[in-house]
């Protein structure tokens, strides 16, 4: 039995990795809609608090909906739970946002806080179960990382002003949307023909 476990083991990966390139457009636009999240929160600094979270709520619904339609198209029997759990707890912070969009900025602050390390999680256990599978699963591994660095970072920071969190929440966005962008064009060269 010991035998059969392990040589399944390099087949789960690989099927992962086969799920993600037939999908690698999702992954895509979650990158874009990413940046195009940043770029707005950057532009419009001043933005009244309403305004952030409904844009940040506005961001992490339609990111947490492109994951789990990531989770459930992949095609195969491959694990996909991370991306279900990434999706949920997007879903999840879009709709509170959406449903009390007048919260304090502390709470904003810790929904945003809370999600960008869940987030950050799932995609590091996503890149090691692939890391035998892509050459490049570091772009994934470095979003994941900056994802836990700006959860931790607002969590241990949370007296930060509108303004301050626009801008660090803008930053993150652009430059979480670029390596998601970037993991998204790597793993459509995995693609089958």
């Amino acid at each position: 039995m010991a035998m059969s476990h392990a040589a399944q083991a390099p087949v789960l990966p690989h099927l992962m990795l086969q799920a993600l390139a037939k999908n690698w457009w999702l992954l895509l636009i979650r990158g874009l809609v990413g940046i195009l999240f940043g770029v707005l929160a950057i532009a419009w600094p001043g933005l009244t608090l309403l305004f952030l979270a409904i844009l940040y709520g506005a961001f992490a619904l339609v990111d947490g909906i492109l994951a789990v339609s990531a989770a459930i198209r992949g095609g195969t029997l491959t694990p996909r739970w991370w991306l279900a759990i990434l999706g949920i707890a997007g879903i999840a912070a879009g709709v509170l946002a959406f449903a009390w969009p007048g919260i304090t900025a502390l709470i904003l602050l810790y929904f945003i806080a809370a999600w960008a390390i869940i987030m950050g999680v799932t995609q590091i256990m996503g890149a090691i179960a692939l890391r035998k599978e892509i050459d490049d699963e570091w772009l994934l591994i470095a979003g994941g990382t900056l994802a836990i660095l700006f959860g931790v970072a607002l969590f241990a920071r949370p007296g930060a002003g509108a303004l301050a969190l626009a801008l660090v929440i803008g930053a993150f966005a652009i430059a979480h949307g670029i390596l998601f962008v970037l993991f998204a064009l790597r793993v459509r060269s995995f693609q089958k023909s």
